[in-house]
């Protein structure tokens, strides 16, 4: 019974097996227990004359060891590897032979793999006792085993997927698995069995079979002297005789005899134990232009497909005909069984020829290829220019993601393809369609040369290299020492799997597929000659080399194939070299010199020495490309004077940074190198220009700016007069400077050309890279030179060029300062490092000289601290005095420090306003930089000492020295760039006029910081108090500077406590600017404020306690997150709904909306929870100073914590997930369906909305997102009611047996998936799903739409595994079944049914009885309403023939969806669309090919045939035949009266035709007949006869043919063809149906663009016409393009006449109804209704409208609009008579209640008025 159960499996959970999810798809396949793969396509049988048509068909099957049959195919198809199940069996023929594999040639061009493992037991237990003993002398290999054409059965024992995805077969040929389904009993003699040799013994071999029990023998004398088999050797072998009841078995082997044993019946064969390989007697029953269907061992069937038909003999195959066959495959679930007629696999003593007979073409490229037969299902044939014959699979006619499209590649008269392989068992070559496939450069590894740089992807790294993959099939080793010029230690960090990367061959061995490659640059990148063989390596001739092995007397260097050679010891250098190991390392990559070569003794002796010393062309190539003007970043490699050798990271190409491209500042450029060690990375570099010998980058921001905004010239070609660049000077001459740009462009300044003053000295002037602006003047296009002008006055320089030229250049500076600092651990550097111009410091006299002085620090031992004479004029100084001085300029490099003691810069420093002019004086000069004091306000800064990039300074004179005064506007008071110093313009000045200025300034009248003023309180405001001050002006008091903040109550407002007018004492803290109110932080004690800011917090104005300023800045910094702060609201922002309160007059904070309120009741008007300058406490959130940040919380929360409650908003709802929820603090969440309530709703998410506030229970966050809850029983745990539906947190808490709610998550192939908690779905499979019979799961994904509730029956639980499987069907929930009975499906078998059913199979009953047993067993119990057919005597044919059309249609509906998965080729021909109202074939089903138009008859004839034995027949089945023939006879008359009928071929159509020559529908069902048969040109032909054919009077019917030939072409033409016939038919039709039938077809073949274009052609053309702006509208709105149809409808509004207005707003508003924005359509048609309320045809439309998209509450409200119209009474009536029925469908008894008081109420108002 074993066998029995494997191939009836019972239903229910099967066991779930170890491998992957492939088993559970294959479960599923065989879903309705005794259906073959056919998926239930129903079928009548004739001849029945029952009531059989209702009910699927099912194949007949046997049970146990008796007699089984199979259904025919429908289609002849080939094997296709997706049909592929583990357990089928095959014959297979050997391809190639490996040490550990066996490469097998399967039937229909697959391929498959026999692993060492899979032989049979007693070999691999033999291996195994080889390997324990570690010899292997007298093992046996696979070589000796197996030979390439050797032909044997084997099974599929497992299907891997292959790491890309591809399915890898695993065969075995153990006779255990391959005569698994025979036994002891079933063997017979005669049969012909294969097996393994178990042992040899003496007189014979015991040989496997595969049978438990049963041993057979095999004597020597049987098998040929001369050889001697060897355990685990195949064998088939003949069954001679059977002892003890089947336990011992004597075979025999000699080749002629099993070559010619037929498989009998009487040797008991059946479909369970049938074999590969098995010769048969067969008797064609069918010829298909696929294959033939064939009967054989008298009542099976089989299927040859047109591979394995005798091509010479194919069209002398003819039904009844008697063949020999062999069978290929048989496949035990779906009981297929595939024969073969080939001569090579029947005749006797014939040999499978392994290679082709033309020598190996694998990978050839073929063109002019003609394509001779299309097999939809299967492929096609193509004939090779040679005239052979190869075959394309289905999957190759096209690429791989591309839809398939038959007809058009047949259509193609010639190809190109690909020859991919070549199939032993079908003796046929396989070839490729794809244009991938044909352009590829390496398709096999004999396409590999050594040599050859090639391109692939890193697959995965290996302890010994790395493997790369070229292409799908091919891939190569990089060794570890190849995978970089030197050994990696870390490869992992430099490669991931992905990367693209280049290689280069070292050498390929195709044969054993062995591909070595090398990533060493210099190898890959070299530009001299390859030796690839000793011949290439002349006398002379130097190559790049890589050392392998090093020796005392020399270096082997080895370069590709297997070519070496040797280096001897004096050959390794011009130096002596000693001992190589030191000098070299193996893997090194050194040019190498041939000195002598003997290609015979493959010999070479090499030289380094000569290849260096001779090597003229030493001009290396650059290394791999790198864009000029492109960003890098890289690394250090040495460092010399003159710059620095990069390496661009992350290809390492090597690179130049000369030192002058540190900066656009030339003096910090040694500061910058000195900086910079080997090793270090640099960032922010950009390639500046490559030649041949190197690449150059730079580091100078100008220079990079001007490359990024493309403020360059690429080439000499684009450079033109007038153009200004930017560059550095490259070389000073005599008469002038030559000019570098980007991309190595170089320019000459003349001596005239370089500055506005006269120049005598060229050198002075400017100097070697130094960056500079430079305007082209000449072009010199002969001798590609030109000249430019570096004139001030000539060029422009970008605004604000200088300020960001001296923020780059000091923070250049201070860059170098803090590397140089942590490099050199010295204590002295990093102090230094942390001082700033204008800090002051504590220090010691040392020396006092007229000169100047020097001084000591404890914080600076070591520094020179030095003062000028200038700076220290005025003081006296005595050694060892104690003085404080102000830092000028800290020159790291020298470890000196200059300060000044000067009084007016030591004194308390000043606050500075933006834009207030000074007159600064010059203190320090260093090179690019100078240090100037700003007036009296002790203020320092820093300034370039040159104001443009091109200024120069010929004499001393012009320079700026020290001492020097210049005019200067603040730009910023503190910038956050130069450490807080002012950034400041200046120019030089006459001081007399500038001192003027700055006397003015400080007698302006203000107030400065820290002053105590008096005044009267003038206004008060929530935030703020004015007061008039005693001088006039006005201050203003920031509300918290009323009161202490300790005394600040919660919820109080402290202006209040301030009356109008009262008198009072303040204190400045700040000011404000009278222009701009920008509040200016607390600052210098010397300046005035125009409005200052006071405080009245007595504290605060006790004077004698120290009163310091405090930035926003430091304020800021002091708040920490989480603490709490009192604050002050001061403003709501309405849109954003954020709340502003303020800490200080110079901090603002921000309060977000969920951070305010706790209740969601306080959403809608926050404001009035907050009064402007109420006093709150808030915790702190986020605080940062820059960018400024300061966002705060009032609930007294600060940060989300697992477990507790929040408010959060939705933001979006989405049926997969739930509702995505934004909560407080920048966090979001989402809910699941199974959160939202305790008791779940069929709509769960119906009533929630966008931005709708809830209360959320925070279940726990994953990578922060937060899991919440919506149920009661979370929010309030106290108070709620028992939980219906509770949350299911782990499989464990299920348990089998239990009922469950859900919801559906999504239907698939694998079943119904049903979500039962957030984290856990359970799976019900379809037959535990609903009680009917579903062949697709689409039945049930149409009425399961996610989020459906279900009630489900918890059916198992595999803890393991952590699933759940289900059960929906009723008798386990006790509720309906999920899919309605209106559906008419049929019930699936089970319990007693099935076992009655499964034993009247037993009894062999005559085909018609047990039809008939079967048509009842199938009529469910609850449905009587089946009509039987009358079973009368008299019944006449004709009714029964029409009886079976009605019939024929009740089938249609089931049958539809599994038609179109069974032929996807069927339905892939997609039929010609006519848009003017008709389908092309009126009743009949789609446009199926040849094959499947025959099907009703074969599959209805061989229902019979199947079970007919060879015996006399009984009265009963003459009588059956009779009536069928009679039933044809009248089927073929009515066929030829019908005129429904559709004729089935040419001459049908024809005589059709003479009857109604003007029948458009007959031309189109005619095209269509050839476009079945994929015949495009004679359908066109058949158009064009249509077109002169029928008369010109029938302007419809032309009509109807024009678009039938439009939609031809548009699907099977060009575009150029398309056109001409659009032409064509706008000169013989009305033009507008023409263009409106084509913009229809390209939008449902979606093209957009090109019916986009037509409708705006349309709406010039036809713009009075009001159907061609609707159709454009619609069109719009289909694509979703809302906003342009409200423009079109006002472009229609605009053309159309004013009396058409109405109507097309009101369509308009539909189509927004149907396809746009129901809202809109909504309010347009509230205006066009206000403004003509009399228009009742209008409202009734918005009413259907309403009722359909509407909900209950607007229905209503509209009705209620509509009967208090002004209209006549007739029209009422019928709006109430609408509104009743409306509320008798969707309403309640009390709403019907209260419109029949309405209508009451209207009737008597109109009686009273009537009387009146």
């Amino acid at each position: 019974m074993a066998s029995v159960e494997e191939d009836f499996p019972r239903g229910g959970t099967a066991k779930k097996p170890t491998t992957e999810s492939k088993i559970e798809v294959q479960r599923t396949e065989v879903d309705n227990l005794f259906q073959s793969n056919e998926q239930a396509e129903t079928k009548k049988r004739k001849g029945a004359g029952k009531d059989a048509g209702k009910k699927l068909k099912k194949p007949k099957t046997g049970k146990g060891d008796g007699l089984t049959l199979n259904a025919a195919a429908k289609c002849v198809e080939i094997l296709h590897i997706k049909n592929l199940k583990e357990g089928i069996l095959m014959l297979g023929c050997v391809k190639e032979v490996t040490d550990f594999e066996v490469t097998v040639s399967l039937p229909c061009g697959m391929q498959g793999f026999l692993s060492i493992m899979n032989i049979c037991d007693s070999y691999t237990k033999l291996l195994s006792e080889q390997l324990d003993s570690a010899d292997t002398e007298d093992i046996c290999s696979l070589r000796h085993l197996f030979y390439p054409g050797m032909v044997f059965r084997c099974v599929v024992a497992k299907l891997d997927v292959a790491k890309r995805g591809s399915l890898s077969i695993q065969l075995s040929i153990n006779p255990k698995l391959v005569n698994k389904a025979l036994t002891s009993s079933s063997l017979k003699a005669g049969m012909a069995v294969s097996g393994c040799v178990d042992s040899v013994e003496d007189h014979g071999y015991i040989v496997d079979i595969g049978l438990s029990g049963t041993k057979a023998f095999l004597p020597k004398k049987t098998v040929k002297d001369t050889e001697e088999l060897k355990v685990g050797q195949y064998l088939t072998s003949q069954v001679e005789e059977i002892k003890n009841e089947g336990r011992v078995v004597r075979l025999s082997v000699s080749p002629l005899t099993v070559a010619q044993a037929c498989a009998e019946s009487k040797q008991g064969w059946n479909l369970t134990n049938l074999l590969p390989g098995l010769l048969v007697k067969a008797t064609i029953k069918k010829v298909t232009k696929h294959g033939l269907i064939l009967d054989f061992l008298s009542s099976f069937s089989g299927q040859v497909d047109f591979l394995h038909m005798e091509p010479e003999q194919t069209s002398s195959y003819a039904e009844g005909a008697e063949v020999r066959a062999c069978v290929l495959y048989v496949e035990p679930s779906s009981r297929l069984v595939g024969l073969s007629l080939r001569s090579y696999l029947v005749q006797p003593g014939a040999r499978v020829d392994h290679a082709p007979a033309g020598g190996d073409r694998i990978g050839e490229v073929v063109k002019d290829c003609k394509m001779i037969a299309m097999h939809h299902m299967s492929g096609a044939m193509v004939e090779l220019p040679d005239k052979t014959l190869a075959f394309v699979h289905r999957n190759h006619l096209k690429e791989a993601n591309a839809p398939a499209n038959e007809n058009r590649v047949l259509a193609m008269t010639e190809h190109t393809c690909r020859i991919m392989d070549f199939s032993a068992m079908d003796q046929i070559h396989f070839v490729s369609l794809r244009k991938s496939v044909i352009d590829r450069r390496f398709y096999r590894y004999h396409d590999l040369e050594a040599g050859q740089v090639v391109e692939g992807t890193v697959s995965i790294l290996l302890d010994h290299g790395m493997v790369v993959h070229l292409s799908d099939h091919i891939k190569g080793l990089v060794p570890r020492t190849h995978l970089s010029d030197i050994l990696l230690k870390n490869p992992e960090k430099k490669y991931v799997e992905g990367m693209k990367i280049k290689c280069r061959v070292l050498s390929v061995d195709a044969e054993s597929k062995k591909l070595y490659l090398t990533r060493k640059k210099a190898l890959v990148e070299s530009s001299l000659p390859l030796f690839l063989s000793y011949a290439d390596a002349h006398l002379g001739r130097v190559s790049h080399g890589y050392i392998v092995c090093i020796k005392d007397f020399g270096c082997i260097v080895r370069f590709y194939n297997s070519v070496k050679g040797l280096v001897p010891i004096n050959e390794l250098s011009s130096q002596p070299v000693v001992c190589p190991e030191e000098v070299f390392y193996v893997g090194q990559v050194l040019k190498a010199k041939v000195l002598q070569c003997d290609p015979d003794k493959a010999k070479m002796v090499l030289s380094f020495k000569a290849a260096v010393e001779g090597d003229t062309e030493e001009a290396a190539t650059p290394q791999i490309d790198c864009e000029v003007g492109k960003r890098l970043e890289a690394k250090v490699l040495k460092k010399s004077v003159n710059g620095l050798e990069v390496a661009i990271l992350p290809d390492e190409i090597r690179a130049v940074l000369p030192t002058m491209h540190l900066s656009d500042h030339m003096s910090n450029c040694p500061l910058l190198w000195e900086s910079i060690q080997e090793g270090d990375n640099i960032s922010n570099l950009i390639c500046f220009s490559k030649n041949k010998q190197n690449i150059t980058v730079t580091k100078k921001p100008t220079v990079r700016w001007s490359l990024e905004e493309g403020v360059v010239a690429k080439d000499f070609s684009e450079v033109t007069v007038g153009m200004q660049l930017i560059g550095f000077i490259k070389n000073i001459m005599s008469y002038g400077v030559f000019v570098e740009f980007p991309y190595g462009l170089v320019g000459l300044a003349p001596k005239s050309a370089m500055t506005d003053k006269f120049i005598s000295d060229t050198t002075t002037a400017f100097q070697l890279g130094q960056t500079v602006f430079a305007k082209v003047t000449n072009l010199d296009e002969e001798k590609r030179r030109f000249l430019v002008t570096l004139k001030i006055s000539e060029v422009i320089s970008p605004e604000g060029d200088a300020q960001t030229r001296l923020i780059n250049g000091l923070q250049e500076r201070r860059a170098g300062t803090e590397m140089l600092a942590t490099r050199e651990n010295s204590d002295l550097r990093q102090q230094l490092a942390a001082l700033t111009v204008g800090q002051k410091l504590k220090l010691t006299v040392d020396t006092a000289k007229d000169s100047g002085a020097t001084f000591k620090s404890d914080d600076l031992a070591g520094a020179t601290v030095m003062a000028t004479k200038h700076h220290v004029m005025g003081v006296n100084l005595t050694s060892g005095q104690k003085a404080t001085a102000v830092v000028l300029h800290v020159d790291i490099l020298s470890t000196c420090v200059h300060v000044s003691l000067l009084s007016k810069l030591v004194a308390k420093k000043k606050s500075l306003a933006e834009g207030s002019k000074y007159t600064a004086m010059v203190q320090h000069i260093n090179k690019d930089f100078a240090i100037i004091s700003l007036g009296d306000t002790a203020q320092l800064t820093v300034i370039q000492t040159s104001s443009h990039l091109n200024e120069i300074f010929l004499s001393e004179s012009e320079k700026l020295k020290a001492g020097m005064s210049l005019a200067v506007e603040v730009i910023e008071p503190s910038c956050q760039e130069l450490q807080g110093l002012p950034l400041v313009s200046w120019e030089r000045s006459s001081p007399k006029r500038q001192r003027t200025t700055s006397e003015n300034q400080t007698s302006a009248k203000g107030h400065c910081f820290g002053d105590i003023v008096r005044g009267k309180v003038r206004t008060v405001k929530p935030a703020s108090i004015q007061v008039t001050l005693e001088d006039g002006s006005t201050g203003s008091v920031h509300v918290s500077e009323v009161v202490e903040l300790a005394e600040v109550c919660k919820g109080s407002f402290p202006t209040s406590t301030v009356k109008v007018g009262t008198e009072v004492t303040a204190r400045v803290i700040g000011g404000r600017e009278a222009s701009s109110h920008r509040f200016l932080p607390f600052s210098h004690p010397k300046f005035t404020y125009t409005i200052p800011e006071l405080t009245l917090i007595p504290s605060k104005l006790n004077t004698s306690e120290d009163f310091k300023a405090v930035t926003a800045k430091e304020k800021l910094n002091s708040y920490t997150v989480g603490e709490e702060i009192t604050c002050f609201v001061s403003k709501f922002n309405p849109e954003r709904k954020t709340l502003e309160v303020t800490t200080d007059p110079c901090v603002t904070g921000t309060v977000h909306l969920l951070a305010m309120i706790t209740d969601a009741k306080d959403a809608s008007h926050p404001e009035k929870k907050y009064k402007l300058g109420q006093a709150v406490h808030a915790t702190v959130v986020e605080v940062n100073a820059k960018p400024q940040r300061f966002v705060l919380s009032l609930t007294g929360v600060h940060k989300l914590e697992k477990g507790s409650v929040t408010l959060g908003m939705v933001t979006n709802i989405q049926p997969q997930v739930g509702l995505l929820v934004k909560l407080p603090f920048g966090n979001s969440g989402t809910v699941a369906v199974t959160d939202l309530a305790d008791a779940y709703r069929p709509n769960p998410l119906d009533g929630h909305s966008k931005d709708q506030l809830l209360r959320c229970f925070l279940l726990g966050d994953d990578n922060g997102k937060w899991q919440l809850s919506l149920r009661p029983s979370r929010l309030n745990p106290q108070q709620t009611k028992p939980v219906k539906d509770p949350e299911v947190l782990s499989v464990d808490k299920l348990k089998a047996g239990q009922i469950i709610r859900g919801y559906v998550k999504s239907v698939g192939e694998q079943g119904v998936f049903i979500r039962l908690s957030r984290s856990i779905t359970g799976r019900a499979q379809l037959q535990q799903s609903t009680k009917y019979f579903v062949n697709n799961h689409k039945v049930l994904f149409e009425h399961l739409t996610p989020n459906t509730l279900l009630t489900t029956k918890i059916h198992s639980i595999d803890e393991k595994e952590e699933l759940v499987h289900l059960s929906l069907l009723p008798g386990d929930t006790g509720k309906p079944d999920v899919l309605p009975e209106s559906l008419g499906l049929p019930l699936r078998l089970i319990g007693e049914e099935k076992k009655e059913y499964d034993s009247k199979k037993k009894k062999k009953r005559s085909a018609s009885e047990s039809e008939q047993q079967q048509a009842e067993s199938q009529v469910p119990k609850k449905k009587k309403k089946t009509k039987k057919a009358k079973t009368d005597d008299n019944d006449s044919g004709v009714e029964v023939y029409f009886r079976e059309e009605e019939d024929k249609g009740d089938q249609e509906e089931p049958k539809s969806d599994s038609v179109k998965q069974v032929t996807p080729g069927s339905a892939g021909l997609s039929r010609l669309q006519v848009a003017a109202g008709f389908s092309w074939d009126v009743h009949l089903s789609s446009l199926k090919p040849a094959s499947t138009a025959q099907e009703g008859d074969s599959s209805d004839g061989e229902d019979q045939d199947g079970s007919s034995k060879p015996q006399k027949k009984s009265r009963h089945e003459l009588q059956q035949e009779k009536k069928a023939a009679e039933k044809a006879l009248v089927q073929r008359e009515s066929e030829l009266m019908d005129p429904s009928l559709r004729p089935q071929d040419a001459p049908a159509f024809e005589r059709l035709l003479l009857a109604s020559p003007s029948s458009s529908l007959l031309w189109l069902q005619y095209m269509a007949h050839h476009l079945q048969a994929t015949q495009i040109e004679q359908a066109r032909a058949v158009a064009e006869r249509a077109l002169k054919t029928i008369s010109f009077r029938e302007e419809q019917e032309k009509l109807n043919v024009w678009v039938a030939l439009l939609n031809l072409e548009n699907m099977y033409g060009t575009e150029e063809s398309l056109k001409k016939v659009f032409e064509r038919a706008l000169q013989f039709c009305e033009p507008m149906p023409v263009y409106q039938q084509l913009a229809d077809i390209y939008a449902k073949s979606d093209k957009t663009k090109e019916a986009e274009g037509l409708y705006k052609t349309m709406a010039k053309r036809f713009r009075q016409n009001k159907a061609v702006w609707l159709s454009y509208g619609t069109f719009l709105l289909q694509q979703g393009q809302s906003d342009s149809a409200s423009a079109l409808l006002q472009r229609a509004l605009k053309s159309l006449p004013t009396k058409e207005s109405v109507d097309v707003i009101a369509k308009f508003a539909q189509l927004e109804f149907r396809y746009g924005d129901s809202e809109k359509g909504r309010t347009m048609f509230d205006k066009v209704l206000t403004s003509y309320p009399k228009r009742t045809d209008l409202w009734s439309v918005f009413i259907d409208l309403m009722v359909k998209h509407g909900s209950q509450k607007e229905v209503r409200a509209l009705f209620d609009r509509v009967i208090h119209l002004s209209v006549s009474v007739k029209k009422i009536k019928f709006f109430f008579k609408r509104y009743m029925e409306y509320e008798k469908k969707h309403g309640t008894p009390q709403s019907i209640q209260a419109v029949k008081e309405k209508a009451m109420e209207f009737v008597e108002a109109k009686g009273t008025e009537a009387a009146n």
